[in-house]
């Protein structure tokens, strides 16, 4: 499985558009591939450049928190990606916790997730 999670510079899962790459996980190999995020900092539709770019990666899934996606990123994905809720901060707490996560992978999320 491959899966998608936005980062600031510290590995601090954000908002999709206040993170500054997309990582790619390979669940087997626990690659991590770093993309530059096409909606960091923008004003307006950063979550959604954001999750174009995503999408263009072609992951199994991403990694969620509440307010990581907005009602037109989720509705975009929805369909082609699952979405993992994580209670995790971090990158590395993220992989440490990976093979518990990947069990959580669902294919919609409840509103109180995306809401704005």
């Amino acid at each position: 499985m491959k899966i998608a999670v936005v980062v600031d510079e510290e590995n601090y899962i954000t908002p999709l558009e206040y993170g500054n790459s997309i990582m790619l996980i390979d669940e087997e190999s626990k690659k991590i591939t770093e993309y530059e995020n096409p909606g960091y900092g923008a004003m307006h539709g950063g979550k959604e450049r954001c999750m174009a770019g995503l999408l263009s990666l072609n992951p199994d899934a991403i990694i969620v928190k509440e307010g990581v996606l907005c009602p037109g990123s989720y509705f975009m994905s929805k369909g082609k990606m699952k979405y993992i809720p994580a209670e995790e901060e971090k990158l590395d707490e993220v992989m440490k916790a990976l093979p518990e996560l990947t069990k959580k992978a669902v294919p919609e999320l409840e509103p109180l997730m995306y809401r704005e």
